[in-house]
């Protein structure tokens, strides 16, 4: 009985993994830009591709990115899918929005088992500023944050920038988090060991060969993120396509 029910469980996810696979591929369509990483951190050494479209409307506007990490383990093929999509919306002049956004994904253990990163739904509200020409732009977003089988009460704090240097061949963008979530960590600490706050940030610079292509790098900075407790920074080297 045992059994059938882990070979069910693996069907199933095998399948959601399949039309993962398959909205990434449609939404990649309408993207803005993709990228190509290779990880520098320490027992890393993987290729990440990103795909990434923001659009502002009358209403607002709609921002998702999809990573995909690849031969994590060392075997060929996808070894974690993770996606994030956010909707601010609007109904007057204002830099003001409401802000709802949902985080999940897949990935695959050494074994090559399978398992889910927990699902989270945000809703908060954000504030961004620009410049008159749009040449630097923050947005800072503070949510209430539920994430499935763990906290149903948490909250986060991000703050989103894009800063055009050098008549635009230079750019300085990228991300930072912080929130509740409570983890127990077991790959560098002691069986039991707990934390309740997350941080993480992905600053970006680019060099802007063309409108299109650019080269650069990312540095992953974080605490207590991906099953690692205390403070890692793992850098890039990177292509990006833009549309």
């Amino acid at each position: 009985m045992m059994i059938d029910c882990m070979a069910n469980s693996n069907n199933f996810m095998k399948k959601i993994l399949i039309l993962f696979v398959l909205f990434i591929a449609a939404s990649a369509l309408k993207a803005q830009n993709v990228q190509l990483h290779y990880d520098l951190g320490k027992d890393r050494k993987y290729l990440t591709t990103t795909v990434e479209m923001f659009k502002p409307d009358k209403w607002g506007s709609t921002f998702f990115f999809i990573d995909m990490d690849y031969c994590v383990h060392g075997a060929t093929g996808v070894d974690l899918a993770y996606f994030e999509i956010a909707r601010g919306l609007k109904f007057w002049k204002s830099p003001f929005e409401l802000h709802v956004e949902y985080n999940g994904g897949l990935g695959k253990n050494e074994d090559r088992s399978s398992y889910t990163i927990n699902d989270a739904w945000l809703f908060g509200g954000n504030y961004t500023w620009n410049t008159s020409d749009y040449s630097k732009i923050f947005t800072l977003q503070a949510m209430y944050k539920n994430i499935r089988d763990k906290n149903d009460m948490s909250f986060q704090i991000t703050g989103v920038w894009t800063v055009q240097m050098l008549k635009n061949k230079v750019t300085f963008s990228g991300f930072a988090d912080f929130w509740r979530e409570d983890n127990n960590f077991f790959l560098n600490a002691a069986p039991g060991t707990e934390t309740n706050f997350v941080f993480l940030a992905e600053p970006q610079l680019w060099f802007n060969f063309t409108k299109n292509f650019s080269m650069g790098s990312e540095v992953e900075v974080a605490s207590n993120f991906a099953l690692h407790k205390g403070l890692k920074a793992c850098p890039t080297v990177a292509a990006k396509w833009n549309f």
